[in-house]
């Protein structure tokens, strides 16, 4: 009985934690942000669905959008912009995300720019007024690459558009 109590103990975060990637998904982004958090955009191994979660290691405080469908895909716009050559071309690599839900955009983003070598990643929440609030990600807890997203269904922008 002892043995299944911490067998059952240990197993406990990975209960938690296991909602952000269900046994059917794969991750297709993620990161933690600076206040602990955890954003993860997962997809269907077979393409059924495309997801955003975001919230703390215990629990999925939101998810995009709330039903798993194929129509998902067309819920999300990708662009992505990448300009070679390093630091005396200005090189950069910009990938963005970018939802709607409740009046408020979501934009998740990781950029470089070979000119200072900065790294960034995080999400910029504007309001229907334009106020924005940028959620921090950690640039080193980064997984997979929104680059991904190029050969998908989800809606392709042109930069700047």
């Amino acid at each position: 009985m002892r043995k299944h109590f911490v067998f059952f103990l240990m197993m406990f975060p990975m209960l938690f934690w296991a909602q952000y990637l269900l046994p059917n998904e794969e991750t297709i982004f993620s990161f933690q942000t600076k206040s602990g958090k955890t954003m993860s955009l997962v997809k269907d191994k077979k393409n059924e669905y495309i997801q955003y979660r975001f919230g703390s290691k215990d629990r999925v405080e939101m998810e995009f959008p709330a039903t798993r469908t194929k129509e998902s895909w067309k819920q999300f716009t990708y662009s992505s912009y990448h300009r070679g050559g390093g630091k005396q071309n200005a090189g950069m690599d910009l990938n963005y995300l970018t939802f709607i839900k409740n009046n408020y955009k979501y934009q998740l983003f990781r950029t470089y720019s070979a000119e200072d070598e900065s790294f960034s990643t995080g999400v910029t929440v504007t309001d229907s007024k334009g106020k924005e609030t940028d959620i921090t990600g950690v640039y080193k807890t980064i997984k997979g690459c929104m680059c991904n997203l190029e050969d998908t269904d989800v809606k392709k922008e042109d930069f700047g558009s």
